[in-house]
């Protein structure tokens, strides 16, 4: 028997289905059901298990407000070291820096979109927008940027899934509101998309846009299927810019943003910028380094930018962040 043959019976033999574990928000699902036909395609049984989040049962209070770190992720978790799941599906944004001991990040697909998106009631810009104008959004780093660009805004809280700020936003509640661009264009809905909000003006979340496959350390065989729809372009992105956000200690809700990727010289760049709310206005600092990928590892790529960020004061602004 060949060496594939022996792999691909093996993976049979220990899971006649791979049992898949997702939130239940559209999103995830939406989500899910893509990587699982990408499985499925392979030849692997797949059936999906939605398992409830705290961060989708308590949505009306801000994520910093029910534990923070993790609170999407937690449950997920959980369901695979007591092997009720066998590979759990998240948005990479939204997984801790540091590991859960016995788990593995086994797979990272292709990323989709990893900027964020403006969507305006009335289709404008940020630039656009009236004086005064009511944007909608829970996240620090978003509200820390926006003000950046237009003080004059009034940033307001907004929880919940894809669907309900939509219907808020078209309720009038907002003037605009800010969503990740991956997500409204796997829901379909990118026709709502005013304007993608990208770097040097508005860095996205650290790892946004990518999904991960978190499976067992203990269990190759899902390791091995799982790997098939890795996208090593894309890991190495991600690997970089989780490397600068650990080594800051800064966890998915702090303000830093970044992203990683190939530059028109096929290096891999990785820009990422800290963000503090002073009594003068926002402060933001930014480095940005590049590597070649065949020589340099993406993980010193991050400690690289991260060392860049500190001699600018990242410590201070971070530790400033965590009081609030």
């Amino acid at each position: 028997m060949s060496g594939a043959a022996g792999s691909q019976t093996a993976v049979e033999a220990s899971h006649a289905t791979l049992r898949i574990g997702t939130r239940g928000s559209m999103l995830a699902r939406t989500q899910t059901e893509w990587v699982a036909g990408k499985l499925r395609a392979l030849g692997h049984s797949v059936s999906i298990e939605i398992i409830t989040t705290t961060g989708d049962t308590r949505t009306d209070v801000a994520v910093v407000g029910i534990g923070g770190d993790g609170v999407f992720v937690r449950e997920l978790e959980r369901a695979l070291v007591e092997r009720r799941i066998d590979v759990a599906v998240h948005s990479l944004k939204d997984l801790p820096t540091a590991e859960t001991p016995g788990l593995d990040l086994a797979s990272v697909p292709r990323r989709a979109t990893p900027f964020d998106a403006l969507v305006g009631r009335a289709g404008q810009t940020l630039a656009a927008l009236p004086r005064g104008a009511v944007v909608g959004t829970s996240s620090v780093r978003r509200t820390l940027q926006i003000r950046l660009l237009r003080p004059d805004i009034v940033v307001r809280g907004l929880r919940g899934n894809v669907d309900t700020r939509l219907r808020k936003l078209d309720a009038g509640e907002y003037d605009g509101i800010v969503l990740a661009a991956a997500g409204l264009q796997r829901l379909g809905l990118g026709q709502r998309i005013s304007e993608v909000l990208e770097p040097d003006a508005f860095y996205p979340a650290i790892s946004q846009g990518a999904l991960v496959l978190q499976t067992r350390v203990d269990d190759p065989q899902t390791r091995a299927a799982v790997a098939a729809i890795d996208d090593p372009e894309t890991h190495s992105a991600v690997l970089a810019e989780r490397a600068c956000l650990g080594a800051l200690a800064g966890g998915c809700l702090a303000p830093i943003g970044g992203i990683a990727r190939p530059n028109a010289t096929g290096m891999l760049q990785l820009g990422c910028c800290i963000l503090e709310d002073r009594a003068g206005g926002v402060r933001r600092i930014t480095a940005v380094a590049e590597a070649d990928p065949a020589g340099v590892s993406p993980t010193a790529l991050g400690l690289t930018v991260a060392a860049q960020l500190r001699d600018q004061g990242a410590d201070a602004m971070l530790e400033q962040a965590r009081r609030f």
